[in-house]
């Protein structure tokens, strides 16, 4: 039950006192790690003579780009590097959990806050796609009667994004925590291969195939 908890790492000293928690402190060092790694990997680009480093990272780059370019159509170009940046923190907040920190996604708030934001992604693209007026006409499609279903859609999606990517990193995570007590130091291993990496990787897959489908439903041609 220890290990299911939040943790607050320190508390700011301002007004009652701001507690940060530990999937906070989590992703700021996942934050961090991408920042220097950005860093070190984007150094000495050139257009000749291009190092092995470079052209491992321009086809890891141009591979997402057009997985995600495939996925959400050309009217949703403009939204990959979203899908690109939710992809590299889920996945990285998954896998964390292999060097001993807590998983951000274990908390909540993480993935309430990462559903929320992709719905305010979707929506916009469809105001961006349709205007106001359009955007709110779509609400009646196929037929009127389906609005006030259609207009809860709001609610369940981000709903069902956070709900499900919370749902799975915490019940890999309370897996992993039995096998632990349970088995011999080393036999956990081919699980935590399993729990941590596969597992957690897919789940990064399927959120930001979600968020993207629904991207494309939204600014699709009528």
């Amino acid at each position: 039950m220890d290990a299911l908890e939040v943790h607050t790492v320190f508390t700011i000293p301002i007004g009652g006192g701001i507690p940060i928690y530990e999937s906070v402190v989590v992703t700021w060092i996942i934050m961090a790690v991408f920042t220097l790694l950005a860093i070190i990997l984007v150094r000495n680009l050139r257009v000749e003579n291009v190092s092995k480093k470079q052209l491992a990272l321009e086809a890891g780059i141009a591979f997402l780009q057009n997985f995600f370019e495939g996925t959400v159509g050309k009217n949703g170009k403009r939204y990959v590097p979203y899908l690109i940046t939710v992809a590299l923190y889920i996945g990285a907040s998954n896998l964390i959990g292999i060097l001993g920190f807590t998983p951000p996604t274990k908390d909540m708030n993480v993935t309430a806050a990462l559903g929320i934001a992709s719905i305010i992604v979707i929506e916009y693209s469809g105001i961006h796609k349709k205007g106001v007026k359009g955007w709110f006409k779509s609400f009646a499609q196929p037929v009127p009667v389906i609005a006030p279903l259609n207009v809860l859609e709001l609610v369940i999606r981000p709903l069902s994004l956070c709900m499900r990517l919370f749902g799975n990193v915490l019940g890999a995570f309370v897996v992993m925590e039995l096998l632990k007590q349970l088995l011999p130091v080393g036999l956990p291993v081919p699980f935590s291969l399993y729990f941590d990496v596969f597992d957690g990787l897919i789940q990064a897959y399927v959120f930001v195939f979600l968020t993207s489908l629904f991207i494309k439903e939204a600014v699709e041609d009528e």
